[in-house]
């Protein structure tokens, strides 16, 4: 919901970065080095180290914002970079809720962080299949993102708001299930509207 109007906030503040030492890193290493402190957030929120789970989270969405800018100042764009960025990403959003319900340890934990992940399939699915019908009909710039690798619908739940929900369940972990109740059903209202969406508009 907010990253088209932040997207050119972050660019501002991220580009002197990508444009020092950092673009003769080849992006795809960039975006593995935010993969690997995913990661690292979710085996630090499996041990209930919060802060350092928190840092590592919110570094490597540093990361995730870095590796496109790199790529686009350097000429290194590629369908490849941005199928690799997605993987990555996604990656990280199942684990990591994995890694706080190992920290939580509870039954509830476990059932809801279930939950959450369904909802993320439903999610990936209305939205790469709603992608795939905007660039087959070639609808203009007004309807699409072309900040990324592929044409994303809008939603309710983009990347803005997936790193608010998982940075306040890193932080607080013991309300983890309360967290993710609310972002699960955000991220399914998200998918329904993409759903309505297209089948008001791509009939």
């Amino acid at each position: 919901m907010l990253d088209s109007a932040l997207r050119p906030v972050k660019d501002r503040l991220l580009t002197p970065l990508a444009t020092t030492a950092i673009a003769r890193v080849h992006p795809t290493v960039i975006s593995f080095v935010g993969l690997l402190l995913s990661l690292g957030a979710a085996v630090a929120a499996s041990q209930r180290l919060a802060v350092v789970a928190v840092a590592a989270w919110l570094a490597g969405r540093i990361a995730d914002g870095l590796d496109g800018l790199a790529a686009r100042s350097s000429g290194r764009e590629s369908d490849l970079g941005g199928l690799l960025d997605f993987t990555f990403d996604t990656i990280g959003y199942a684990t990591i809720p994995i890694g706080v319900a190992i920290g939580l340890d509870s039954r509830a934990g476990w059932i809801v962080t279930a939950v959450l992940l369904a909802t993320f399939y439903l999610n990936a699915v209305s939205l790469g299949y709603v992608a795939a019908l905007l660039e087959k009909r070639g609808l203009d710039a007004a309807t699409q993102r072309r900040a990324t690798s592929a044409v994303l619908p809008r939603g309710l739940v983009e990347g803005t708001e997936t790193i608010v929900f998982f940075t306040l369940a890193l932080a607080f972990i013991d309300a983890s299930p309360w967290i993710w109740s609310v972002m699960a059903a955000l991220v399914t209202v998200t998918a329904l509207e993409r759903v309505r969406w297209a089948a008001r508009e791509l009939t």
